[in-house]
């Protein structure tokens, strides 16, 4: 077993230099930020942390708009990301000697924020409402939510629009809502309380995750995040800033508790080098701290046991396994039995790779073997891969029962699907077919490994299962004879043409 710490525990509630309790109730700093105000908790705790500040009258006019280079003032003093040594972001209105040139280029080498297209940054412009948005999302690295997976309210914000996403996270988290029920107001500027409020709120409201770039899990670029077992740990998203840039993983810890993760991603400039895929495979460990909950992860080459499903009809029930192994020793004489997590079919379970044969004895007394070949997958996943294959020299089977696994099919036309011809070269040397005269019924004999395909007369139309969206017609059948650890299996499945 091979395990190597990836990263300590990230620290994932961010803490207030000098947090003040109940001061907007107790206290009003500003005149004119009354305790009754909306924003007045947020911005005397701002203001006590000296992230903000008010006017030598001693007032703070929340009505006033905050602009850009205000804006990235402060969001620099709430993340506390590094002003020093930034590189110049060369907007043609932001000199070094502005007030702001520091925030504005760290949060530019940040790719928290841009300028517009003629090279202006705008600093004395008001930030807009849909601005402030992305600005928080990305500075504040929440949740990268997608659009379409949210719920919308707003009549004016749409899945095109640049803003979109940021606006409906805040909105998810209870960051910010809208300037009526419908609308948010994106293209309207933010007031100096708002702005308070917005990012005090998403201070308060981040969830506990940890982020990590590509060359933190030794990597140029993240493809996805996959994981074969039902968890509730963690949240995984891959964010990217770009449509093709390379992405950061994203985990929100959600509980405590230990589950699986694989990471696939590439080394070099493209994508598209399939050369280059990268797999790796980690524990996430959540765990509840004083602090709330904190999440690591522990890089493994670990394989966990995986589920070998058994087939069987409805009427055989399995009432006990023995498990050999390929030179038939027993290894064990009641394997343990359970419903297989993704497909209902009765279960054991596997440990290592290897070949084996299992017997099921069923409640009639009859027994059925199987052959299992397992070995360890192609790319770092947790699981084996596991092919098991039912002995079955000789099958009968009448065809209508190929189409229940349709969501709908025509009953009728699956009754009268006509004459039927093989239309494979040389069949007969894989199976033997057969028909029961007037009948749906056919016969199988295998004889050697291959696949035959059978041409249906008249063919069924069918659809898939609601709202996949699928259809078209069924046309025939494909007779398959497969051979595992010497044992033979024949099957049947559809052959079909999709409708587009």
């Amino acid at each position: 077993m091979k395990k190597k710490i990836v990263t300590m525990f990230g620290a994932l509630v961010l803490a207030c230099s000098s947090p003040v309790a109940g001061c907007a109730a107790g206290e009003q700093i500003f005149s004119d930020v009354p305790a009754s105000k909306h924003f007045a908790q947020a911005v005397n705790e701002l203001a006590e942390r000296h992230v903000i500040g008010g006017y030598p009258d001693g007032t703070f006019k929340p009505g006033n708009s905050v602009t850009r280079g205000q804006a990235a003032a402060i969001i620099v003093k709430l993340t506390g990301i590094d002003t020093s040594n930034v590189k110049d972001p060369h907007f043609k209105d932001v000199a070094k000697t502005n007030g702001s040139y520091q925030a504005i280029a760290a949060l530019a080498q940040a790719n928290v924020i841009g300028g517009y297209e003629d090279g202006r940054f705008g600093p004395n412009d008001p930030v807009k409402r849909g601005q402030l948005a992305s600005i928080l999302v990305k500075a504040f690295d929440l949740p990268r939510y997608d659009f379409y997976g949210m719920k919308n309210p707003f009549k004016d914000v749409a899945g095109n629009q640049s803003h979109s996403a940021s606006i409906l996270i805040l909105h998810q988290f209870g960051i910010a809502g809208g300037i009526a029920p419908d609308r948010f107001g994106v293209n309207q500027p933010v007031t100096r309380g708002q702005a308070a409020k917005m990012m005090k709120a998403t201070e308060d409201e981040k969830p506990a995750m940890v982020s990590f770039k590509p060359e933190e899990l030794g990597m140029d670029g993240i493809y996805s995040v996959i994981w074969k077992e039902d968890q509730d740990v963690y949240e995984s998203i891959v964010a990217r800033d770009t449509a093709y840039g390379p992405g950061r993983l994203q985990l929100i810890a959600l509980k405590e508790g230990t589950a699986t993760l694989n990471v696939s991603g590439y080394n070099g400039d493209s994508p598209m080098n399939e050369d280059e895929e990268i797999y790796r495979k980690y524990y996430v460990h959540v765990k509840k701290t004083a602090d709330g909950l904190k999440l690591s992860i522990e890089q493994t080459d670990d394989y966990l046991p995986t589920e070998a499903p058994l087939e069987s009809s409805k009427a055989e029930k399995i009432k006990k396994v023995r498990l050999y192994s390929a030179t038939v020793e027993l290894l064990e004489g009641d394997a343990a039995l359970h419903i297989c997590k993704e497909d209902q079919k009765t279960c054991i379970t596997i440990r290592q790779p290897g070949n084996y044969y299992a017997v099921a004895q069923l409640n009639s007394g009859e027994e059925i073997r199987y052959a299992m070949h397992v070995k360890e997958p192609e790319h770092a996943y947790f699981h084996y891969d596991m092919d098991v294959l039912r002995e079955r020299p000789f099958y009968t089977f009448n065809v209508e029962e190929l189409f229940e696994k349709n969501g709908y099919y025509d009953e009728k036309a699956a009754r009268n699907i006509g004459k039927h011809t093989v239309v494979t070269k040389n069949a007969k040397h894989i199976a033997n077919i057969t028909r029961d005269p007037r009948t749906n019924v056919f016969h199988v004999t295998a004889k050697k490994a291959g696949t035959v395909e059978v041409k249906f007369e008249n063919p069924v139309y069918f659809t898939g299962e609601v709202g996949d969206g699928v259809s078209g017609m069924i046309t025939g059948m494909e007779i398959k004879v497969r051979v595992l650890n010497g044992l033979i299996n024949v099957s049947a499945s559809q052959v079909y043409e999709l409708n587009y």
